[in-house]
């Protein structure tokens, strides 16, 4: 069978939760003898023919903060109903639902991703929501099947829109390299620093963080990883209420990464937004201790193996719960035990790329 992921920025990934997916899900389709295409930006990605097993894609679009998905996927879509014709097309975003269709009308089965409501990212102007909160209105009947990552994402989309969309988990998995260099690059402790890893944009909540961090009397550093294209200004107005205990290096990823995950004293998520974060499972699936804050999606994730700030009083909240866990390493610990067994119980991209293709043939895709 060939499968074809559209719509996200492509892979190696080097963005966000959905590169990562792509990503995960490549090498598992593979790995069960299926042939994959994954299309790419060449702005976003590395110039590769192949990655996890994948043949890449890539096409141009345009470089613009509200035109790039669209445009993009607009593309790759003409490319692979024209050249590529695969058996199932698996599309990202619900942003790109008005393109999803065109697949259909093809002959190209598809099935539509959606991890939450984008039209509630800060990053977007009233103009921007008002479109993309329709993409979203028609993004559950834009696909063949339109999936979602996260039950509670699937009762949002139900109570707004009247459509249930099917939930398929995401999967984690990052073991320990057993290397320390990227920690010593950043001249860091092990066990004795806090760990943000995510886009650098306003509903990731990153500012909670650093200013949640600036009320706290400790000498572990914060760390800030990540990055995030046509964000500038709030990125230069993170750093500016930042100390020089609060390190941004920029993205990490492979083995540095997981170094700082596998061996950090504390993990915040403080996103607002969204489904599934990656990110989140992947730092239970390491043993990282835990801080999330209380958006719906988060708690399904987690259960009762992270510790959860209230969004609604923050940074106050986050700053009170953070002083509390470095002082007690045994509750650190316990956050950590529980957090692996419960990624190993729950998350695997194993299972979810059994889930997808189950969902396939139940497309009567073979």
């Amino acid at each position: 069978m060939h499968i074809a992921l559209i719509g996200t920025r492509g892979i190696p990934a080097a963005y966000s939760g959905f590169e990562t997916a792509v990503e995960n899900l490549a090498r598992e389709f593979t790995a069960r003898g299926h042939e994959v295409t994954v299309y790419c930006r060449p702005h976003m990605t590395e110039k590769r023919d192949r990655h996890a097993g994948a043949r890449l894609v890539h096409l141009p679009t345009i470089r613009n903060k509200y035109l790039d998905t669209l445009a993009h996927t607009t593309v790759s879509t003409g490319h692979m109903v024209t050249k590529e014709r695969p058996d199932v097309a698996i599309y990202f975003i619900a942003g790109n639902a008005p393109v999803v269709p065109f697949a259909r009308l093809a002959g190209v089965p598809s099935i539509l991703q959606i991890d939450g409501m984008d039209s509630e990212r800060a990053k977007w102007p009233r103009a921007a929501r008002a479109v993309i909160r329709q993409f979203e209105h028609m993004s559950a009947a834009a696909a063949t099947i339109a999936v979602t990552d996260s039950d509670s994402v699937a009762d949002l989309y139900e109570e707004r829109f009247g459509r249930r969309l099917l939930a398929i988990p995401y999967g984690a998995a990052l073991p320990d390299p057993g290397t320390t260099d990227a920690l010593e690059d950043l001249a860091l402790e092990r066990g004795k620093y806090i760990l943000f890893v995510g886009r650098l944009v306003p509903e990731n909540n990153a500012h909670l963080l650093v200013d949640a961090y600036a009320k706290l009397d400790t000498d572990w550093p914060l760390v800030i990883v990540g990055d995030a294209p046509y964000a500038d200004e709030y990125i230069a107005e993170l750093r500016a209420r930042g100390s020089e205990r609060v390190l941004f290096p920029g993205y990490v990823f492979g083995d540095g990464y997981a170094q700082l995950v596998s061996n950090c004293g504390l993990m915040c998520a403080p996103t607002e937004v969204g489904g599934t974060h990656p990110v989140i499972i992947e730092a239970m699936a390491a043993g990282a201790p835990l801080v999330v804050s209380d958006h719906a999606p988060n708690i399904e994730v987690v259960g009762d193996t992270a510790a959860t700030f209230s969004l609604a009083a923050a940074p106050a909240s986050l700053a009170g719960v953070l002083t509390r866990l470095i002082a007690d390493p045994a509750r650190r610990s316990a956050l950590s035990e529980a957090a692996a067994a419960r990624a190993a119980e729950r998350f695997g991209w194993d299972r979810c790329a059994e889930r997808y293709l189950a969902l396939i043939s139940a497309l009567g895709v073979n």
